[in-house]
């Protein structure tokens, strides 16, 4: 029956694949065929051609030519009335076209199946346009269907192959699980396999003890009475132990898998005796068996132990993760965690206005904003977060204000002036199934910041033993809230400046994988910062600065550095230009800053560029540490970067730069002094402990390495600013890059344009062809015109298409509106208009010009008016 099932899927996934090879390859000769006849339409001279005076002695050598490349069987060009002007059989020229045409005679392109001289064909006809947009003549390229179908043929004794291979691992499966499933069941025949499971289940449910089974953490057997007691789910059988939903007590029991005898643990409203012992030498030795049993007669004397050791373990978790930061609603929402639902079912938080602000309030206040909220339930139908309340003076809040004490209303429903603040909201609360509450107010140096609720609905009403334990939650809350409140208004502008300063975020780009780190020195705002500066040709710019000092002023002057780096970068300067030019920025900020504002001293910079196309990086530094590369094996070196000094001296000496090639996988490691030199080490020291910590990190993310460096390198209050930039660099693939030399002949344009137009047809971007030979018709041709030798181009399939073209001048054009009186100019202009970015870049050897295409960019499908007016652009003799 495997047998005969797997045949018949074979069988129809055969026939499936043969029915849609056919369908798919006749569809791809109707756009085959459409596309040859566009392309010899809109093709150089065809028209000239077919007004002139021979028509056929023009075209018909230029349609063999095009049909042998194309690899289609013919191209026949007619006039609108349909002579054809061109054949493969030189019988058929001047003869009427077979089938209808007039349908393109007036402009519209379309395919068809047709019979013709060669047969069976699917053609297409092409209108070829004048300028004035008049039809010149008409374009049928054909292909017959039986060249389509061979194509499908061939595939079948592929396709019969792989399906013999399969259908004889099936039969080979099949025997081989049969002796398996032989082996495993011991010889015992169906029958008698299915007397001694009877017997077996018989007896396992019939015992008044539970009884699980449990191998490798994952639950195999469960009899009916450890499903009565563990309230276990119907498909609780093969699932692991922690998806049960036990009591923690038990779910760590059998987690842990020792042994236990007699263990009492409490399940829901059980106590459970709980025996675990090993199946082995009779099982498997990783599977264990567990048996309950049920003794609830302790659970009274065992309840009030666990009541008294949970509050204990409380106060104990709420003094240690209440108050972790310097943050007012985070600590409320502290207070809120912490009780749930070891204490509550749900707590809110209300603090006064003030105190999010960060200010005292100026006397107890009956209006108050929620802060916080935590539940075991998200729905709850509660006043939301940041809503502002007004407690009415006969509520158990006001009551608790007043008196500085907790209030207890263990009956809500039985309270009305509870009711009285909203009683729509407050019938949704009760018949939600909140029924007590505990209303403490928070309370520090005797001001009043606010007040936390403790609701029930789940667990049993609150006591008066409940109020003593809810002020001391309240307590350690209110100091810990007033610590942050103190600190809010600082807190809050330092970090807004500093967020305001670095990057948030890392920019896509496909050169490097780059994680970063910053930590402001323990006196406060610094002035280090990075970057990571996506830059023409896929390259990525990394840097790394400092400004010496701590506090605003550091912090604004190295938000200013930053600025300049990114407008410098626009430039495509290299590094030792970039580093020139902030120089002589800083300079010039220092001599027009006023006599009261400090100088811009002790600015330091490392930039370095990486090319992921030849994985070489180029490295220039003012003052500031070098880099350090980790090598795909784990080697760790400081490339020697030749050090400038800091910026802004005013010695006006050049910066020089380093070049050194990256391998693919390898890490950057670009930081700041604060990392490798303090008060604890000197430079030499810090950068032989950085060097350690690298070497150990063979392997990992750079977010990885980011964290070890971090955990090793850090003191626990560090006296300056650290910045860390990690970036593990990438190589294009080869067959993401493709390069032409031109030669110095306009001749020379379309071969490139065409061979350009493969490239992109084999990276399938098909849809952006136009726009890109559009795109380079214009630039290789100013550079062939305007520009010296050696010109080459260049195409890169990264996030974008990159199209460069680099010549041995350094005159760059310039873009410019056109006048209805200039013959040429406008050439660039649409290169910007197709072109998502385009630029100017300088090399030791000339310039680049370069523009990136998004790859899903509509400017390949512009309409039939602008691809005629942008068809004068190209030379006709090309």
């Amino acid at each position: 029956m495997v047998l005969a099932l797997v045949a018949v899927l074979i069988a129809a996934a055969v026939a499936a694949l043969v029915v849609q090879a056919r369908r798919l390859e006749s569809e791809s000769a109707r756009e085959r065929v459409l596309a040859v006849g566009e392309t010899f339409a809109n093709s150089p001279g065809i028209v000239r051609a077919l007004d002139g005076p021979h028509p056929t002695a023009v075209l018909q050598p230029r349609t063999e030519t095009a049909r042998k490349r194309a690899g289609i069987d013919n191209i026949v060009v007619s006039t609108p009335q349909g002579i054809r002007i061109t054949h493969r059989n030189p019988y058929f020229i001047g003869k009427h076209v077979y089938g209808p045409y007039k349908k393109a005679a007036h402009g519209t392109a379309f395919t068809k199946t047709s019979v013709s001289p060669l047969g069976l064909t699917v053609n297409a006809v092409v209108p070829v346009f004048r300028p004035n947009g008049s039809v010149a003549g008409l374009v049928f390229p054909e292909i017959k269907v039986k060249n389509v179908n061979e194509t499908v043929t061939r595939q079948l004794p592929i396709l019969f192959g792989t399906s013999g291979a399969v259908l004889g691992l099936a039969a080979v499966g099949s025997v081989l699980v049969g002796r398996r499933l032989r082996r495993q069941t011991r010889g015992l025949r169906p029958a008698e396999m299915t007397r001694m499971y009877e017997h077996h289940d018989a007896v396992l449910h019939a015992v008044r003890e539970g009884v699980l089974i449990i191998d490798d953490d994952r639950l195999l057997l469960a009899n009916d009475e450890a499903r009565h007691l563990l309230d276990l789910p119907h498909d609780a059988e093969q699932r692991t132990v922690a998806e049960l939903g036990l009591d923690p007590d038990i779910d760590g029991l059998l987690a842990s898998g020792r042994a236990a005898t007699d263990e009492v643990h409490p399940a829901g409203d059980r106590l459970l005796a709980v025996n675990v012992r090993s199946t082995a030498p009779y099982g498997e030795p990783s599977s264990r068996v567990v048996t309950l049993r049920d003794t609830t007669d302790l659970r009274a004397l065992a309840g009030r132990a666990e009541v008294a050791w949970e509050r204990l373990k409380l106060v104990y978790d709420a003094g240690v993760q209440v108050g972790t930061t310097l943050d007012v609603v985070r600590t409320a929402e502290e207070l809120a965690k912490v009780a749930v639902p070891r204490f509550a079912d749900f707590v809110t938080v209300e603090l006064a206005d003030p105190v999010l602000r960060g200010e005292e309030p100026a006397g107890a206040t009956a209006e108050m904003r929620r802060t916080a909220f935590c539940g075991i339930r998200e729905d709850a139908p509660l006043f939301p977060v940041n809503q502002l309340i007004r407690f009415l003076p006969a509520m158990p809040q006001t009551e608790a204000l007043r008196r500085g004490r907790a209030v207890l209303e263990p009956d809500l429903s039985a309270a009305p002036h509870w009711r009285a603040i909203d009683r729509e909201r407050s019938g949704r609360v009760l018949d939600f199934g909140i029924h007590s509450l505990v209303s403490v107010p928070l309370q520090a140096r005797g001001v009043i910041l606010g007040i936390a609720d403790f609701w029930r609905s789940e667990s049993e009403a609150f006591e008066e033993d409940d109020l003593s334990f809810a002020e001391e939650l309240a307590a350690r809350a209110a100091l810990a809230i007033d610590n942050a409140r103190r600190y809010t208004r600082e807190h809050a502008m330092a970090v807004t400046l500093q967020r305001s300063l670095l990057p948030h975020g890392l920019p896509e780009q496909s050169a490097v994988e780059a994680a970063h780190r910053y930590l402001p020195a323990y006196a406060g705002v610094g002035g280090d910062w990075f970057d990571v500066i996506p830059l023409s040709g896929a390259r990525v710019a990394l840097v790394v600065g400092d400004v010496v000092g701590h506090g605003l002023h550091a912090a604004a002057t190295m938000g200013r550095l930053r600025t300049a780096v990114h407008n410098f970068s626009a430039l495509d300067l290299s590094p030792d230009e970039l580093l020139g030019h902030l120089d002589e920025l800083v300079t010039q900020v220092d001599s027009a800053a006023e006599d009261e504002e400090p100088e811009v001293s002790g600015a330091t910079c490392l930039y370095a560029i990486y090319d992921p196309v030849t994985g070489r990086t180029t490295a220039a530094r003012a003052g500031h540490p070098g880099p350090a590369l980790i090598d795909p094996d784990g080697t760790v070196s400081f490339p020697d970067v030749p050090v400038g000094l800091p910026l802004g001296l005013g010695a006006n000496l050049p910066f020089e730069i380093a070049e050194f090639d990256v391998p693919a996988g390898s890490r950057l490691v670009l930081y700041t002094d604060g990392l490798v030199q303090n008060r604890d080490r000197d430079l030499d020291t810090g950068l032989h402990l950085l060097r350690t910590v690298l070497a150990d990190t063979a392997d990992r993310t750079p977010e990885a390495t980011c964290q070890a460096v971090f955990e090793v390198m850090l003191l626990e209050r560090p006296s300056d600013d650290i910045a860390l930039l990690v970036a593990r660099t990438r190589l294009l693939d080869p067959g993401q890059v493709a390069e032409w030399d031109v030669p110095s002949d306009p001749a020379a344009v379309a071969p490139i344009r065409a061979a350009c137009v493969r490239r992109l047809d084999a990276w399938g971007l098909a849809d952006i062809g136009y726009a890109t030979e559009l795109i380079l018709s214009e630039l290789i041709t100013n550079a062939i015109r305007y520009g010296t030798q050696p010109i080459r181009v260049r195409l890169l399939h990264d996030r974008t298409l990159i199209c460069e073209v680099s010549d041995g001048s350094s005159t760059s054009p310039h873009l410019r509106r056109a006048k209805t009186t200039d013959e040429g100019g406008r050439g660039l202009f649409l290169v910007a208009q197709f072109a998502e970015r385009w630029g100017t870049r300088y090399t030791a050897r000339g310039k680049v010009i370069w523009t990136e295409q998004s790859l899903h960019d509509n400017a390949g499908a512009a309409g039939p008016a602008l691809g005629e007016a942008l068809l004068d652009l190209f030379d006709d003799d090309l």
